[in-house]
């Protein structure tokens, strides 16, 4: 956008003179967009004439005139045809606008003379674009939105086996932030893509969880490996709004207009800066990873990493970082030394070019469905889950059942038969004579005789099934609790046998005792917990500023809430202000410091507070929001921040703001709602002397607009997309309110669940 000089963005003249410029630069740039790719189709033309007739290009380029006139037809459209001869035509799919061409289905699958030329323009206009978003807005509206195709996403292939989104089309720019750059441990289908060097087709959307970018989980994709000179560059992914039939004749036209991709991609190469930090790329997962290297000189595998999701499982960072596999997961170094070989010898020293397979182990504690990846010759990625997944939950549960061991005992040979499980829960050697129930006295401790008696009156006497608790005693002298199921085997009146099962409830019971002995102190943990919760009110009711009146606002009507966080001590982040200032204008704001507790909410009030005393300078909001970074850069403890902060002038209606990766203002408008995308600026915090851009907004009498922290709308398991596009439709539903039951409706169907606190200002033009 180019901007006004300041100081006369006021002065109409100066406006309509800069969008005149505006208008006039646009159309001198796609007039040279197109003459270069005109330039770019007729020069691939004369290439391939003076090969085939083994002349020079000048008289190669004279023939393409004399074919022009003699044709009738446009130097561009002979060129077209000449490039179509020798590379193809781009095949026509039934699912779109070519459906109509005339003739039967066999001839729709080749596509018209005007049309093949059309689309030859459409891929040679990609390839001399200067972005690859431009190419694959080209290539989207040119050529695949025919197919049925809503979006396209186009990824580079970095050194470390990362995908860097290149370009994309059809996307919003938070899902294009959310997906910008795509690990080593990718999604199924991507890994797939890679090691078959073919297309992946999903008409009804991958299978959970493999998640891709899309509208839905349902909606079709198709993902391209990208390959330009033999090796594979990059990753193309076309979604539709939902599934599709994709047949043979789509994916033959789809793959048509793909391959140009890995041109318009080469068209921009990775700078090194661009190549990311093995370190950065796992901190930036939501599930834990950590990096483990292999000392040259010991051979011992050491942690050498850990991000913030497996510092939290792990009990923090330092517990592990540094530590040998053996120290630091004394249960499970077995299996991760046997995984990160066997990672490696798939891999190295031939490795291909392609993404690691994934290597799984079951697992207990907190690594659950671990995956271990190679980097180099020393290094290996373990990623895990600390929450069940569906696909290993059952494999996970029967092997919760190795506590269980049956028996049957024959009466009439004195025979008994164990399982390995019993076995192991009396710690004797597998085939040893097994004990009968009957002969369990000596085993079981003292004090526990009379229950193994009456379970055996039960059995024996009366003929019906019982069950005890007794302690055994095992050979090495261990103790376990052991629950004893058992049923009469019966032949006519005669007791033929006993048949049942031993279940070791050793774990059981520790907690049991474990539960008893804190249950005295759980009344005291109450009383402390219920006046930290009083103190923490106190506090909230103390930082969280009071509306103002209706006089001092303009004529704006205003309503502002405070959730707290779920946990009753969790003190957070958030906060808002809603400031009358000098002459009028008022002053608006939300923001949300990284953390919880006392840090986060006296940084809260540090950063709220000195936004207000800005505010009285008169400046703009831009200008505001690069001395807020300078005041959070010397904040104790360094913390970071989104905040978006916005001046509403009554005189004319419009409201300048400025964000800092803060999330998009929603505006309410004849009932229906619009997300107003802020710039792309750096958090609060996070870099010195960074330039802030304001945004301006022109309201209308009745319009409302909303400014709100991501606790309103973040959830575990989706996007912030889905968050945004719920919070829009529950708006629109509340078009009627009032202003204050409007706030008041919003949280209470708001869709967050990550129990993190929430800040809602509704101000509305009356």
């Amino acid at each position: 956008m180019i901007k006004p000089p300041h100081g006369a963005s006021g002065a109409g003249g100066v406006r309509s003179g800069s969008t005149a410029t505006v208008v006039r630069l646009a159309q001198e740039n796609t007039a040279l967009r197109e003459e270069l790719s005109r330039r770019h189709l007729t020069d691939l033309a004369v290439g391939i004439l003076a090969a085939q007739l083994r002349t020079s290009p000048s008289e190669a380029g004279e023939h393409l005139a004399r074919l022009a006139v003699s044709a009738s037809l446009s130097p561009e459209d002979i060129a077209a045809d000449i490039v179509n001869g020798v590379a193809g035509a781009v095949v026509v799919s039934t699912a779109g606008p070519s459906a109509d061409l005339p003739g039967d289905a066999d001839e729709e699958a080749a596509p018209s003379p005007a049309e093949a030329r059309r689309l030859r323009r459409v891929l040679t206009a990609a390839e001399v674009s200067h972005t690859v978003t431009q190419g694959a807005a080209t290539l989207l509206e040119g050529g695949l939105k025919p197919l049925g195709v809503e979006a396209l996403w186009l990824w580079q292939l970095t050194g470390s086996g990362c995908l860097r989104l290149a370009g994309h089309a059809g996307a919003s720019a938070l899902e294009a932030a959310q997906w910008y750059w795509i690990p080593p441990a990718a999604p199924v289908s991507v890994r797939s893509a890679f090691a078959d060097a073919a297309p992946v087709w999903l008409p009804t959307g991958p299978a959970p969880p493999d998640v891709l970018p899309g509208p839905s989980d349902r909606a079709a994709r198709a993902l391209f490996p990208l390959r330009l000179r033999g090796r594979t560059v990059g990753l193309a992914l076309a979604v539709w709004p939902e599934s599709a039939d994709l047949d043979d004749r789509l994916r033959a036209a789809l793959t048509d207009l793909i391959e140009v991709a890995a041109n318009v991609l080469a068209a921009e190469p990775l700078t090194p800066s661009e190549q990311p930090a093995l370190d950065d790329l796992l901190d930036a997962l939501v599930h834990p990873a950590m990096t483990l290297k292999r000392d040259r000189h010991t051979s011992a595998l050491l942690v050498e990493h850990v991000n913030g999701p497996a510092g939290e499982a792990l009990g923090g960072s330092h517990r592990t970082v540094g530590l040998p596999v053996e120290a630091a997961f004394p249960l499970l170094h077995a299996d991760l030394e046997a995984m990160s070989r066997r990672a490696h010898y798939a891999s190295f020293p031939q490795r291909a070019a392609r993404l690691p397979a994934e290597h799984t182990a079951e697992s207990a504690g907190p690594l659950l469905d671990v995956r271990v990846l190679p980097v180099d010759t020393d290094r290996t990625i373990v990623l895990w889950h600390t929450y069940t997944d569906r696909r290993t939950a059952v494999g996970r549960a029967v092997g919760r059942l190795q506590g269980l061991a049956l028996f049957e005992d024959d009466l009439g040979t004195g025979r008994s038969t164990w399982t390995d499980q019993t076995y192991a829960i009396f710690g004797m050697e597998r085939g040893s004579p097994p004990v009968p129930l009957s002969e369990l006295g000596p085993r079981v401790h003292p004090d526990d005789a009379d229950e193994l008696a009456e379970l055996l009156t039960d059995l024996v006497d009366r003929r019906k099934g019982a069950a005890a608790v007794v302690r055994v005693v095992r050979q090495d002298g261990g103790l376990r609790h052991v629950r004893i199921a058992a049923e009469p085997l019966l032949h006519g009146a005669a007791l033929s046998g006993i048949t049942g099962v031993y279940q070791d409830i050793s774990a059981e019971y520790h907690t049991e005792v474990a539960l008893t002995a804190t249950f005295d102190q759980l009344t005291a943990v109450r009383a402390q917990a219920s006046l930290r919760h009083r103190l923490v009110l106190q506090l909230q009711q103390a930082i969280v500023p009071e509306v103002p009146s209706l006089t001092k606002l303009q004529g704006l009507g205003a309503a502002a809430r405070y959730r707290p966080a779920a946990q009753e001590y969790r003190v957070g982040g958030d906060w808002y202000d809603i400031l009358p200032l000098p002459g009028g204008k008022v002053l608006m704001a939300v923001g949300d410091i990284a953390g919880h507790g006392i840090d986060a909410a006296t940084g809260m009030v540090a950063l709220r507070n000195a936004l207000r005393g800005l505010a009285f300078t008169g400046h703009s909001p831009g200008r505001l929001m690069a001395w807020l970074n300078e005041v959070t850069l010397h904040a104790p403890g360094r913390p970071t921040a989104t905040a978006v902060c916005a001046l509403y002038d009554p005189e004319d209606r419009t409201l300048r703001w400025a964000s800092a990766g803060h999330l998009p203002l929603l505006l309410l408008r004849e009932g229906t709602a619009q997300l107003l995308e802020p710039p792309h600026d750096l958090l609060l915090g996070a870099a010195r002397s960074p330039d802030y851009r304001e945004q301006t907004t022109q309201l209308r009498c009745g319009d409302t607009l909303l400014l709100y922290t991501d606790g309103l709308i973040e959830r575990r398991h989706g996007g912030l997309d889905q968050g945004l596009a719920a919070l829009c439709r529950t708006a629109e539903e509340l078009t009627s309110c009032g202003i204050d039951e409007q706030v008041d409706r919003l949280l209470s169907a708001a869709t967050g669940d990550t129990d993190d606190d929430t800040s809602l200002i509704a101000i509305r033009l009356g």
